[in-house]
């Protein structure tokens, strides 16, 4: 296991009616920007909700809505417009995880006297940062929890993650009643984001971090049990509250600190949503096992890993780690495409040539450097064909 320093300062209120600690937000000032998607707080009751507590708060509010689920820097730059104009002292998202990542680059545009993309660029421009909080919606990419953040600038088809421990937020409400009323699609794709959130951790190539595996099977079986339930039943508490739970565990730290890798799937998916604007948790269900499949033909060395998950997660039980990691990659297809309904191919979400692949694959192989298994340019374009 590595040496790691691990601090998540965020304070969370977790259940049912938690939204009344929103009063919290006075603590750091009066004037905030209240930032939100497409208006379904609004048909839910959550934003009248919401905006009584900060008026009983004595607090003042400026609205920011319309957050694409690609974010876009447009929108990043119309927030850090306003919070200079009206002295915000606070970035309130109410939402899912692309609400929330606007807000924290908003947080930080803020105080940055640039363009707001400089942030997203290059992360050690930020240096200052208004405080964040997020009322989350949508269990998927732990953004209510971690410090990091995905903006898109679809004129340039580039989306590029950024990171700072000032967009931590400082303060979560997670009631898994407000995810009640998310749809199976977006449901099913929130699940396979956090899944590949768990993977892109679990397969490290660190010796002797056994309790991160652990962990990291953990909140696996958890999702590959309560996924399908969320979807047959979607205003079940438990299913909801533990999806939830573990969304926020999946990427704040606890997995990966001591068993650092570079991430791969995530930087080849985001290629994909830069050129093409599909959901992101559709791209990640589509290559991730096709990844799978590719490492472990490249690297057959890799086959004790696959068959730990295998058997951890999924019970399989057979004494050849070759054997069990086929299986492995098998059970992950049919949790992913039948049991959650999600697409297995790229021409399911309209991609149907592979025009693009070549220059996708030059800016994803940059990000993959470090990876568990190492990929050239080459093999991502292949996993790109193979998707098709």
């Amino acid at each position: 296991m590595n040496n790691f320093t691990f601090c998540v300062p965020t304070r969370i209120h977790f259940g049912k009616g938690q939204i009344s600690h929103l009063s919290e937000l006075a603590e750091s000032g009066s004037n905030v920007l209240l930032v939100y998607g497409g208006g379904s707080i609004k048909k839910s009751g959550l934003y009248d909700e919401a905006t009584a507590i900060l008026a009983d708060a004595g607090l003042h509010v400026v609205e920011l809505s319309g957050i694409e689920p690609n974010p876009r820097i447009d929108s990043v730059r119309e927030g850090a417009r306003l919070c200079k104009e009206h002295a915000i002292d606070m970035v309130l998202a109410v939402g899912g995880g692309s609400v929330i990542d606007a807000a924290k680059v908003i947080a930080g545009a803020a105080k940055y006297d640039g363009d707001a993309w400089d942030l997203v660029l290059d992360r050690t421009k930020i240096k200052a940062a208004l405080p964040v909080y997020s009322v989350l919606t949508l269990a998927a990419t732990g953004s209510e929890m971690d410090p990091f953040a995905v903006i898109s600038d679809l004129s340039k088809n580039e989306k590029w993650g950024t990171a700072s421990p000032l967009f931590v937020p400082k303060m979560s409400v997670l009631d898994p009643t407000y995810t009640f009323s998310v749809s199976k699609r977006q449901t099913a794709a929130g699940t396979a984001d956090m899944m590949s959130h768990v993977f892109e951790s679990y397969f490290t190539n660190v010796e002797g971090a056994t309790l991160q595996a652990h962990m990291s099977e953990a909140l696996l079986k958890t999702l590959v049990h309560y996924g399908p339930i969320a979807l047959a039943e979607p205003d079940n508490y438990d299913a909801r509250a533990n999806l939830m739970w573990c969304g926020s565990h999946a990427i704040n730290g606890l997995l990966d600190s001591g068993a650092e890798v570079a991430w791969c799937v995530h930087p080849m998916e985001h290629e994909l949503s830069a050129f093409y604007d599909i959901t992101h948790g559709e791209g990640l269900a589509i290559l991730t096992p096709v990844w799978m499949k590719h490492v472990l033909a490249k690297d057959p060395s890799k086959a004790a890993a696959f068959a730990e998950y295998g058997r951890a997660v999924f019970g399989v039980a057979d004494a050849d780690d070759a054997q069990v990691a086929a299986a492995a990659i098998e059970r992950t297809e049919d949790f992913l495409f039948n049991q959650m309904g999600l697409p297995s191919k790229l021409h399911e979400v309209g991609i149907e040539d592979e025009e693009n692949f070549a220059a996708m694959a030059k800016k994803a192989a940059a990000g993959c450097v470090g990876s568990f298994v190492p990929l050239e340019e080459s093999d991502i374009v292949e996993i790109y064909r193979a998707a098709l």
